[in-house]
């Protein structure tokens, strides 16, 4: 699958932190591949019998998968299985993908395997596709059985795998009207909050984004930011430090596919003050709400551009206020040339840098919504969307929006080729920009340069 992900920083005034930064982050192409012929089907049989207990919350069957001998381990599961009790599922399976995934440290005797292995669930009532997760697995084989001594072997090698919120701790659920939150047994209050505003902002997001989608958001909130890290496949935690919140789903699919989820970062949110809060929960809101027609083709600028703009929308922040990187650009007599590129969006560019192409996004979706009306907008983002490669495809534009969030070198840009004899980038925005809004690139950049020198002198 690839993985786009782009930061952002809330406007002044937003916090204690002041540069609290949130981030989204699309799977782009998550269907999952289908299992390995790895040769060992009583692994399989195994791994199945225990997706069957955990569906029937059989404790002595899911029990049974594991190695009587690792002791640590088994009771470890005996807390998973427990912190399962309270979670809605209406699916649990593993797929055995390949074995040899890792090295396994020299212990023991008897046949031993390494396993990816890929966990596949669904929450009741807000999944129509299956959530996927990789964990990698040290099997042991004991009386001509395979059974599961752990789940950390591979961590030497950087093979850690997704630890879910029930890996994690206890966990907690509050249902709102809209909106399903998970988190630490402890966090009640915290929950119940974080409930309260998606509640407020999915009307919010509806009334701006004209068109079906699912108006349902399913919200994490891990206890500490390690843990929001392990949710998102490991890394440093520091790499999530500033990060209030990550959007996660699948871009541009039908309406068959898992809910997006929002996950918290319990410190940086902590930090916003009540209109911050506001801000990045309507943002991850709208980015849920736009999932199914935001592809490899939509840049960051629109689409981070429109999460802000609906944010914002019927909040009567003045435009200096909300983008004071900009405002201060314009004061010196130095206002932007160019519409934000992708790699403007990475973390690694800068705290002025990320902020002025938050604030440039926004503004350009703001001057849309003045000049050509808010319909033109929303059809003007859909337009984009559908004016480049298929969803998942892993184009040049993808690298770059990667590159974004891991600081890794990018492989194209906004203008770069997406795919073999494939038109630039550039061209097809080009063209979307005059199929809607009845202007060229060249002379929308032009508008909006003058827009953002007229909003914020």
């Amino acid at each position: 699958m690839s993985d786009q992900r782009a930061a952002r920083r809330p406007p002044s005034g937003a916090g204690a932190a002041g540069g609290a930064v949130l981030a989204l982050a699309l799977l782009a192409g998550c269907t999952p591949a289908a299992p390995s012929d790895t040769g060992f089907p009583d692994v399989q049989k195994m791994l199945d019998q225990r997706a069957q207990a955990v569906r029937k919350r059989d404790a002595a069957g899911f029990l049974a998968s594991v190695d009587p001998q690792a002791t640590g381990y088994r009771d470890q599961q005996k807390r998973v299985l427990g912190n399962l009790a309270a979670v809605p599922l209406a699916d649990w399976h593993y797929d055995l993908l390949s074995t040899g995934a890792f090295p396994l440290p020299n212990a023991g005797t008897g046949e031993r395997l390494a396993a990816k292995v890929r966990l596949s669930y669904r929450l009741k009532g807000y999944d129509t596709a299956p959530v996927s997760a990789v964990q990698y697995l040290t099997l042991k084989e004991r009386d001509g059985r395979w059974r599961i001594s752990s789940d950390t072997d591979g961590e030497a090698a950087g093979k850690t795998g997704t630890r879910q919120l029930w890996d994690q701790g206890p966990v907690r659920l509050v249902r709102g009207r809209h909106s399903l939150v998970l988190g630490g047994a402890g966090e009640a209050a915290r929950l119940h909050d974080l409930a309260d505003r998606v509640d407020v902002a999915v009307p919010a997001v509806s009334a701006a984004w004209k068109g079906p989608w699912s108006r349902k958001v399913i919200v994490e909130a891990p206890d500490t930011v390690g843990r929001m890290a392990q949710l998102l496949g490991g890394g440093e935690p520091s790499g999530y430090a500033g990060i209030a919140a990550v959007t996660t789903g699948e871009a541009g699919a039908s309406a068959k596919a898992p809910a997006d989820r929002v996950i918290v970062n319990p410190d940086a949110y902590e930090e916003l003050n009540d209109m911050g809060r506001k801000v990045v929960l309507t943002h991850e809101t709208t980015h849920v709400a736009t999932r199914t027609v935001t592809t490899a083709a939509t840049p960051l600028w629109l689409s981070e551009g429109l999460a802000d703009w609906v944010a914002y929308r019927g909040t009567k922040r003045k435009a200096a206020v909300a983008a004071p990187e900009l405002s201060r650009a314009v004061a010196t007599g130095a206002p932007p040339v160019r519409l934000p590129t992708d790699e403007d969006f990475g973390f690694t560019s800068g705290a002025d840098r990320l902020a002025k192409a938050y604030e440039g996004g926004w503004l350009a979706c703001r001057m849309i919504a003045d000049k050509w009306g808010e319909a033109k907008l929303i059809a003007f983002y859909r337009e984009a969307g559908r004016t480049g490669a298929p969803a998942g495809s892993a184009g040049a534009p993808m690298e770059a929006q990667r590159a974004a969030a891991t600081g890794a070198p990018a492989t194209g840009g906004p203008a770069a080729a997406n795919g073999k004899g494939q038109p630039a980038r550039a061209d097809r925005m080009d063209r979307a920009m005059r199929t809607q809004l009845g202007v060229g690139l060249a002379e929308f950049t032009r508008q909006w340069r003058a827009y953002v020198k007229g909003q914020l002198r």
